[in-house]
């Protein structure tokens, strides 16, 4: 989207330009003053592109009114080598380069307030929004993987002894998930106590192994957590029913865990 935007303004720019040329050559009079619309030629083409091209648009802008004033019969050559010339050049060069600066620094900013906008506050990793993303991204592709939805066992509990200690379990999951996660897996917050991963898997059979893994890992930290699971394209061929179907093995497996001998099943079946 970014770089369709930085495409448009420098198309803009140059047809822009062009066009203020094609008026100059042909209407300007002294003191008609056309070449001041180059002005909005150079700031297209700096904002598009920051300072250097700034300067490098009004360097063009600079040669195009020369050109004019050699082509227009209605200006006096002799106009090119004034001092007016030179004061141009500098305030077009001036004007490209402080657009560019700027342009470049607000694009800093809103790359910034995009992370933090897709960043969970507590965990520092991504939220719903950039989870949403990415499994779209995923399905996009359309390659096996799998959607794992893991749960924080007996949060209320943990909520108990207080909110302090909450958020440390949160962020002590969050870290170590991503520890143990392979390059190429996704991790996020999607919930209060809940997160979300993306990962290869095969299948349901893989991806219960996963899970099963993952919950081990955890639990060597002290941390209980229950992973349901979900696989493309077995399990949904979108989104919504590939969350639906993990969120049901969450439940599921939570019962389970809770009630093995009554069941009479054990924490690995799926």
């Amino acid at each position: 989207m970014r770089d369709r935007l930085r495409y448009a303004l420098f198309v803009s720019a140059a047809v822009f330009g062009a066009g203020v040329f094609a008026a100059f050559v042909f209407f300007e009079s002294p003191g008609l003053g056309i070449a001041h619309f180059l002005y909005v030629a150079i700031i297209l083409a700096a904002v598009a592109g920051g300072p250097w091209i700034g300067a490098s648009a009004a360097t063009i802008a600079t040669a195009m009114y020369a050109t004019g004033v050699l082509i227009n019969p209605d200006i006096p050559s002799s106009e090119v080598v004034t001092m007016s010339t030179a004061i141009r050049f500098v305030t077009y060069v001036s004007v490209g380069v402080v657009t560019g600066y700027f342009a470049n620094r607000n694009q800093a900013l809103m790359k910034e307030l995009e992370l933090l906008a897709e960043r969970d506050a507590l965990t520092g990793i991504p939220n719903t929004r950039a989870f949403e993303r990415a499994i779209t991204e995923r399905l996009s592709r359309q390659e096996p993987f799998a959607l794992l939805i893991g749960g924080v066992d007996s949060f209320e509990e943990h909520m108990r002894r207080g909110k302090l200690h909450a958020d440390d379990v949160l962020r002590h999951v969050a870290n170590r998930l991503q520890h143990a996660l392979l390059p190429g897996d996704e991790v996020a917050r999607v919930g209060n106590d809940q997160f979300a991963i993306l990962t290869y898997a095969a299948g349901a059979t893989d991806a219960g192994r996963i899970s099963a893994k993952l919950q081990g890992v955890l639990a060597t930290d002290g941390h209980s957590v229950t992973f349901g699971w979900a696989s493309f394209p077995q399990d949904g061929s979108n989104a919504l029913l590939l969350f639906r179907a993990a969120d049901e093995r969450l439940y599921a497996r939570r019962v389970i865990r809770r009630q093995p001998t009554v069941l009479g099943v054990s924490d690995a079946v799926g």
